[in-house]
């Protein structure tokens, strides 16, 4: 009786564990450092030979000024850091700037978790929880806070304030997956009609913002 009843929690806890596991397998060496020049592929890039590895392989610099994708449109400027050592490791970090009025629209990641520290400026910063309950979570964050966001919630960032803000993004995995809500609807092909039916809306609204995702 004791050894089924240890049996029964041992695998109880096998299963527990195995639901805790990190987003991205885990490594299984010290490091594998990206080798951008291996045609091989896999889940994440093949490494590069460790006898080659130097410390600037773990290092990235630049941060300190915006840089990156700039989206003009909404008001933000990304400035992804690229570590070939963080590959395998099941992480990805990006610099954010977003100007007085900006935003960084809703949208989720898929695959990660992420948790925003402020490091200048203020921004409204929130997420909403699953259907059915769809409850807002969101806070004015200001230089030093940190705000976290479970994976998978759609969430947004919003300047609300008269200065520009620059935050430091990290996502628990090293392809986080990013889906921007409004673009999935309105820039691709969904059909007028299926939208107008979803939103509670007709399709000429629909159209109508379409038209505005189509602008450069």
């Amino acid at each position: 009786m004791a050894a089924a009843t240890l049996l029964l929690v041992l695998t109880v806890v096998a299963l527990g564990s195995g639901h805790v596991e990190a987003f991205d397998p885990n490594p299984l060496q010290d490091f594998c450092v990206a080798d951008p020049t291996s045609k091989v592929h896999e889940n994440g890039l093949a490494c590069k030979d460790p006898a080659a590895v130097v410390a600037d392989d773990f290092l990235f610099g630049g941060l300190d000024k915006p840089g990156g994708t700039t989206s003009k449109r909404f008001g933000f400027t990304a400035h992804p850091v690229q570590i070939p050592g963080l590959n395998t490791l099941g992480e990805s970090h990006v610099r954010l700037d977003v100007a007085p009025g900006g935003v960084f629209p809703v949208h989720y990641h898929p695959r990660a978790a992420e948790t925003a520290l402020v490091l200048e400026g203020s921004v409204y910063f929130g997420f909403v929880s699953s259907y059915p309950d769809n409850k807002l979570y969101a806070k004015v964050l200001r230089k030093g806070d940190v705000f976290a966001v479970p994976q998978g919630l759609v969430h947004f960032l919003y300047n609300n304030g008269s200065a520009p803000a620059t935050l430091y993004a990290s996502l628990s995995s090293q392809n986080p997956g990013l889906v921007l809500l409004g673009n999935a609807l309105f820039a691709g092909a969904l059909p007028d009609e299926l939208l107008a039916k979803t939103l509670l809306t007709d399709a000429h609204t629909v159209e109508t913002i379409k038209a505005n995702f189509r602008r450069s």
